[in-house]
């Protein structure tokens, strides 16, 4: 009957593209099976991150593997048979790798990919062109910048340690200098300078790989206007000489006060003259007896006396 046809037609359908299913993602060689290498190899590399990445093979309802090498200068040119598994990728079930890790000089080096499912292995496909880490792109830093009262701040993206970010900024004003500050990773947020109030300041930044020599672009420019108004210049020098002046006085008083202290605690005491010794005691020793007898009985004073008698 056209019913039965009809189902059957279907069943027929359906057994084909099942059996098509199950053997498109396999290849055979004398009758065995072999699975398809990974196709479309690409390396991605942005800020000093790697990462390898490829078409997956896919069987229906299986799980794929998949394990990356790598192959440095020195293997290629003198141990080419030697390759290296990827730390962090062998094996894998996504169909990408980050070899960042892996990377570690500035040499051109090779890599290359294959598929494992339960005992079959793919053959290898390798990278159409060497990868050195001096091709990855910099891209300009992300910024944010805040006040913390009077200081300025700017808070930097962190993009790793192989990173150094060269901060420039500046009073917004005609004639302004532009100061530039090297900020080491992990020091965040970054203090720039204490601002004036009512003036605005602009910043920008870009980052610096030490390891390949090369710089990103400029970060776009940001401004920011400091709060509240600037004290005019006659003020600000009114405000100066204030100062000054109440240092003086201070200092004054603290003078003035040591001298009054000093005499009240140490006051100095003047001897009345005749208690004055002017000369030296020996000379009033050596005068004789008879002298000062003769000298008594004449009737002289006590000044004239002493005088007599020296």
């Amino acid at each position: 009957t056209p019913t039965l046809k009809m189902i059957l037609e279907e069943i027929k359908t359906s057994l084909i593209m099942w059996v098509s299913y199950a053997l498109i993602p396999c290849l055979f060689v004398d009758g065995v099976a072999v699975l398809p290498a990974p196709q479309n190899l690409s390396m991605q590399s942005t800020n000093m991150k790697h990462v390898l990445t490829w078409s997956p093979v896919i069987v229906p309802e299986e799980i794929i593997h998949y394990s990356v090498e790598y192959q440095g200068e020195y293997e290629s040119l003198y141990t080419s048979h030697i390759w290296i598994p990827s730390s962090w990728c062998s094996p894998t079930q996504r169909p990408e790798c980050d070899i960042t890790e892996d990377i570690t000089a500035t040499v051109s080096y090779s890599l290359r990919v294959r598929a494992t499912l339960g005992s079959l292995t793919s053959a290898w496909s390798t990278l159409k062109h060497r990868f050195n880490q001096n091709s990855t792109i910099l891209t300009p830093p992300g910024m944010e910048i805040t006040m913390d009262g009077f200081h300025l701040l700017i808070k930097l993206e962190d993009l790793g340690p192989h990173f150094e970010f060269f901060v420039f900024y500046w009073r917004r004003e005609p004639g302004a200098k532009e100061h530039v500050k090297v900020v080491r990773p992990g020091i965040l947020p970054v203090y720039l300078e204490t601002v004036e109030p009512g003036a605005a300041y602009c910043v920008k930044a870009r980052t610096f790989v030490k390891a390949i020599g090369r710089h990103s672009a400029f970060s776009r420019t940001e401004c920011v206007k400091v709060q509240g108004e600037a004290l005019p210049l006659a003020l600000a020098l009114l405000a100066f000489v204030g100062f000054v002046l109440i240092l003086v006085v201070a200092l004054l008083s603290i003078w003035k006060m040591g001298r009054l202290l000093q005499h009240s605690c140490c006051p100095v005491v003047m001897l009345p003259n005749t208690l004055k010794i002017t000369n030296s005691p020996q000379k009033l020793i050596s005068c004789r007896k008879e002298e000062v007898e003769a000298c008594v009985t004449s009737g002289l004073s006590s000044e004239e006396l002493l005088k007599a008698c020296i």
